[in-house]
């Protein structure tokens, strides 16, 4: 069976609950499977190494299981504006993907949360899609037609679903956040067998 992708990044675990929620929207589209998995943390020491499995939560993504995807949604919380560093050195490693053109026309979302309102959750999205058009993915947002997107008080956007971890970072998601992570993920798995 096709699955898409969720490849989040997730410190301290507001991005992996958005994930959850993206995942079950893929799921709720008969036909296709979601596949969650994470990246490993940087570290700045060069002798500090992680272990091949994680100790807990989803497993460490392959470059094979991005390769044979149907689709992607990626997730990673907000630094500065743009997406976390063990994200994006992930991103890094996939040259060979993109010489290959194997991502070339599969649907693509992205998911963000910040502490605050307006802590760069627009400009870590729109980052966020900037290697994935690289690499050949056709970006998809949230529509308007989602009725949460016009009447959200928190996270939420057309670039992609967001969460308002609040500075705490414990702040659970809204429900609208919720619906809206959902909804993208539906709206991508669709698209995806609609591409297949």
């Amino acid at each position: 069976m096709s699955y898409i992708l969720v490849l989040y990044y997730s410190r301290y675990g507001s991005v992996k609950k958005m994930a959850q929620h993206v995942a079950r929207g893929i799921e709720s589209v008969p036909g296709i499977e979601a596949m969650v998995r994470t990246v490993p943390p940087v570290s700045p020491v060069i002798e500090a190494s992680a272990p091949a499995i994680p100790e807990s939560g989803a497993p460490y993504v392959t470059l094979d299981e991005l390769k044979n995807c149907a689709g992607l949604a990626l997730g990673s919380p907000t630094r500065f504006g743009n997406m976390a560093a063990p994200m994006k050195y992930f991103i890094d490693s996939t040259s060979g993907l993109w010489l290959s053109g194997d991502l070339v026309n599969k649907p693509a979302a992205v998911f963000s949360a910040t502490a605050s309102l307006h802590g760069g959750q627009e400009t870590t999205l729109l980052s966020m899609m900037l290697p994935l058009m690289h690499l050949g993915f056709m970006m998809l947002g949230i529509p308007y037609t989602e009725p949460d997107l016009n009447t959200t008080t928190t996270g939420g956007t057309p670039y992609g679903a967001t969460h308002v971890t609040g500075t705490d970072g414990k702040k659970p998601l809204s429900d609208e956040e919720q619906r809206l992570c959902f909804a993208m993920g539906k709206r991508l798995a669709e698209v995806a067998l609609k591409l297949s």
